[in-house]
């Protein structure tokens, strides 16, 4: 049976539930494990499943959802389109992957356009522009229902929004209550784009360890992993937090509801001193570039270390 947490309607009118499970598995591949994790999650209520070209475990997920005996109407399936923005070809590769006949949400996963190993800056041809127009006629052919982004911006959806025949449905950020990006959020809001937070947790035990978020679980009488998944459902995000662990994937779809003062103390924790910050690390040359592109490209206010620049 599927968990009883609430769903959000995207811009086009289809139902995405709040939690899904994420499959990103830390490097790329780890089929086997995603199989068995997908499977320990669908017994535990999760139908949302979050993977991607990139995570190289597509053909494990679809093969996890075809032996789960879930009528596939019943799952809300994401896949995300690979490096180089050849859209028609990478979407075949991923539907045969998944074995499945239609993507719930496509996303393009990076808005860096690469051809060739080599990376265009946001100035030069191919550009995203012709990459959303590809992404859009999949939506005309009926296997994909929506279409939406991955690690993009007010700046990049700027640049991408006024040329749209069909808006992003969602955007795929990182989100959490050290990087809450309300400027972001109150963006997408008014844009009528779900923002969905990937690694809802950070990639750290920042979380788990931080005294007021313990003091909040403790309250609640749930994890502290609850209470940050807990608040960015509350706030009007769907989350897609990752874990192999049966008694974890079951609490972290098991929500709580947060009192205003709860929810307000999880909201400003980013205020403390050194807590405003990114809990991932994308630029491993520490010379605050992301796959080819400078955080000022991304538009991304962040500097080296990953802290916001206030």
């Amino acid at each position: 049976m599927a968990a009883n947490i609430p769903s959000f309607t995207l811009n086009n009118g289809h139902k995405m539930h709040s939690v899904g499970i994420g499959c990103w598995m830390g490097t790329p591949g780890g089929g086997q494990r995603a199989y068995d994790m997908c499977i320990a999650s669908f017994e535990r209520g999760y139908r949302h499943i979050d993977t991607a070209a990139g995570y190289a475990n597509e053909e494990y997920v679809g093969k996890a959802i075809r032996d789960s005996g879930i009528p596939r109407s019943e799952f809300f399936v994401t896949t995300k389109l690979r490096g180089d923005h050849n859209v028609q070809e990478s979407f075949e590769s991923s539907l045969k992957a998944l074995g499945l006949d239609y993507i719930d949400l496509y996303l393009v996963h990076w808005p860096q356009v690469s051809k060739g190993g080599r990376v265009y800056s946001p100035d030069e041809e191919p550009t995203i522009l012709q990459t959303w127009a590809e992404m859009e006629k999949l939506v005309e052919t009926g296997r994909v229902r929506s279409i939406g982004v991955s690690n993009f911006s007010i700046k990049t959806l700027d640049i991408l929004l006024p040329h749209c025949k069909v808006a992003p449905a969602t955007n795929q950020v990182e989100l959490h209550p050290c990087y809450p990006q309300n400027d972001l959020k109150a963006y997408c809001d008014a844009k009528g784009i779900l923002l969905t937070a990937y690694s809802p947790l950070g990639r750290s035990t920042i979380f788990f360890e931080d005294p007021t978020i313990q003091k909040l679980a403790e309250k609640n009488n749930c994890t502290t992993a609850q209470i940050v998944l807990s608040w960015g459902v509350q706030r009007g995000t769907s989350v897609v937090p990752k874990s192999e662990n049966p008694e974890r994937l079951l609490a972290n779809i098991t929500l709580v509801k947060l009192s205003d003062e709860d929810f307000a103390t999880v909201d400003n924790l980013h205020k403390t001193p050194s807590m405003h910050k990114s809990l991932l690390v994308f630029d491993d040359k520490k010379d605050g570039t992301v796959f080819g592109w400078t955080y000022n490209q991304l538009g991304w206010n962040l500097k080296v270390g990953g802290h916001v620049v206030e």
